[in-house]
């Protein structure tokens, strides 16, 4: 069965995605340069607002997670990028804040999958730019 979570969020002056492990939706409203992970802020959902039957799901070692990033800019052009990650039975999905993808294995409230197949340097720059610029972000999780 194919659960699915849809984060709606947007870019910022402040992304860079120059993070090599990580990415992040994040709903604070502000974005510091030091945050080279950060894609798109004030997400309208979080962790925590997730489905249990998704996060159940998610906690499969064997679950594939895959992160779809659609930006949509003012112009109506489009970027989408797909990473590819795990499940892990660790996963908590409690955080009320971020949300996090890693290249590891390692795991905490914020994280949404592991062992991802990018991370925010990875990221296409075209997408990049365009949040960079305040597209709008729609962040989807699947999980299978």
């Amino acid at each position: 069965m194919t659960l699915r979570e849809v984060v709606h969020a947007r870019g910022h002056e402040n992304v860079s995605a120059e993070h090599a492990s990580t990415f992040e939706v994040t709903s604070d409203d502000w974005l510091t340069p030091a945050g080279d992970c950060i894609l798109a802020v004030e997400a309208d959902r979080v962790p925590a607002d997730f489905d249990a039957d998704f996060v159940a799901a998610c906690r499969d070692a064997d679950a594939t997670i895959t992160a779809t990033l659609t930006a949509t800019t003012a112009d109506g052009d489009t970027y989408t990028q797909t990473i590819t990650g795990s499940g892990d039975p660790d996963l908590s999905f409690e955080n009320e804040r971020s949300h996090v993808g890693r290249t590891s294995d390692y795991v905490d409230d914020r994280t949404v999958l592991v062992d991802a197949d990018g991370a925010a340097a990875d990221v296409d720059r075209d997408l990049v730019e365009a949040l960079a610029d305040g597209a709008d972000l729609r962040f989807e999780l699947v999980v299978e």
